[in-house]
């Protein structure tokens, strides 16, 4: 059924074409311009037929009626007598989807109605395709079809439109700048500008000026007036990465600018509003850090309003076929090197490897692997040495006899490393730290037939020397 709301004084036409029009249609009249947006804001309405006389007495309040009526999201009719026909062909000219005369042929008006509906539809159908291509474009280089990272895509959509300050935690190499500038594109400042700032590349005697900028004259060397990375970023986004490097002072006045929303040049008394929306970013857990008295806690509570934990590559190993296909595409369009696949000896090594740098050494790894292969796919042979040492290493167990020693004490250092995640809700990376051992190594413990529990970090080293 088509629902069309009848912009008119006149009862009678309402009663004429609800009969001629038939079922199909169903026809609300509404005689102002007012109740007719009602009508279309509570979603009641298909198509706006506006019924212009030459008799009416309120006809030049009609037409504009009309005319702010044509900027609605559903598309407009004008139903028009002869003496009007040109202000009809004026208004379609406007954006009016059709004129249909008055009185009509009740063939005509259904055609010109069943086809304003149909345009309709089919442009809400184009704006909903266009808007997931926009999320996938926005989340391009963002790969990975996991539970992990499907909760992360989730976070990025429901914080994209806010203005609330957002911490991006996770290991190095993992893409938190990534994230960050989804979130960005994603929301209401996607066309605004992303500045980026690595705060632990910036000196400590240039980070306050590399901010909030400075004036002519401001300490020695500065020539000329300078916009910080505050006003820069202006009505977008300020990513402020490795947030755990800023000195207890820089913090200080980075708290005040939050809480005031407003920051002033050095040199300058003039204050500047803070208008961008600000996202930080740490490998470290700054937790810890506030307990040991390095990063104060009120910045953290001030920055931790929403917190997007970026996943080791390790804990979602599953989308490393994605990843690393992603990246072969692209490097061996760089280097012209037609690679099509990676063999399954390849693929099995790669999956089963720590990944210590993460997603960043994953991109290093295939980048190399293209160079150095000769045939059209990446093989086992193509690997860095020390990844094929690790997975053939962790196999051993797999042979001990159920009972040994050697197994009883893998299987004990597993139930060690299950209950260090438990208390720690989950978080390896605590885990890790409350068992004295590398977060790779609890990994390699918990993850199923791998066998890595007969080995400390010490015997690990040992094994390997061995073999060489």
């Amino acid at each position: 059924m088509v629902r069309i709301g009848l912009c008119s004084e006149d009862s009678t036409l309402q009663s004429l074409l609800a009969t001629a029009l038939g079922k199909e249609f169903q026809i609300t009249l509404e005689p102002k311009e007012d109740s007719i947006k009602h009508l279309l804001a509570a979603g009641d309405c298909d198509v706006v037929v506006v019924d212009l006389a030459s008799k009416d007495p309120q006809l030049e309040e009609r037409i504009e009626t009309c005319r702010r009526l044509i900027g609605e999201l559903v598309p407009t009719v004008v139903l028009a007598d002869d003496g009007l026909r040109s202000t009809a062909i004026s208004l379609v000219r406007m954006g009016a989807y059709g004129h249909c005369r008055k009185p009509p042929s009740i063939r005509d008006l259904k055609t010109i109605l069943r086809r304003a509906h149909e345009n309709s539809l089919l442009k809400q159908q184009l704006e909903c395709v266009q808007q997931q291509l926009e999320v996938v474009n926005n989340c391009d280089k963002m790969i990975g079809s996991s539970q992990h990272m499907q909760r992360v895509y989730e976070l990025i959509h429901s914080v994209a439109d806010l203005n609330a300050s957002v911490l991006v935690t996770g290991e190095s190499g993992t893409g938190k700048e990534l994230i960050a500038r989804a979130i960005h594109n994603q929301g209401t400042r996607a066309r605004k500008p992303f500045v980026a700032v690595s705060c632990g590349a910036i000196p400590e005697t240039l980070i306050e000026s590399e901010l909030f900028g400075h004036e002519k004259g401001a300490f020695t060397g500065s020539v000329g007036a300078r916009e910080g990375y505050f006003e820069q970023a202006a009505d977008g986004t300020l990513f402020l990465d490795e947030i755990g490097e800023l000195s207890l002072m820089t913090q200080v006045k980075l708290l005040r600018v939050l809480q005031q929303r407003e920051f002033s040049r050095l040199g300058s008394t003039k204050l500047v509003p803070l208008r961008a929306r600000l996202i930080f970013a740490t490998h470290q857990d700054l937790g810890e850090l506030v307990a040991q008295g390095k990063f104060r806690q009120d910045l953290y509570y001030r920055i931790n309003v929403m917190k997007i934990e970026s996943p080791a590559l390790a804990d979602h190993a599953e989308d490393i076929p994605q990843i690393a296909g992603h990246f072969m595409k692209q490097y061996s369009e760089m280097y012209e090197k037609p690679l099509k696949t990676i063999d399954s000896d390849a693929m099995a090594i790669m999956q089963n490897y720590s990944w210590p740098g993460n997603v960043r050494e994953l991109e290093n790894v295939i980048q190399r692997a293209i160079i150095v292969a000769r045939g059209e796919s990446i093989s086992a042979a193509d690997l860095p040495a020390n990844m094929k040492e690790d997975t053939n290493v962790l196999s051993i167990a797999d042979f001990l006899p159920a009972g040994s020693f050697e197994r009883q004490m893998r299987d004990y250092k597993i139930k060690l490393a299950e209950a260090a995640i438990r208390e720690n809700g989950g978080n390896k990376t605590l885990a890790a730290r409350s068992l004295n051992i590398s977060r790779a190594y609890l990994h390699r413990l918990i993850r199923p037939n791998d066998g890595e529990g007969i080995f400390d970090e010490d015997n690990h080293m040992e094994a390997i020397a061995h073999k060489m």
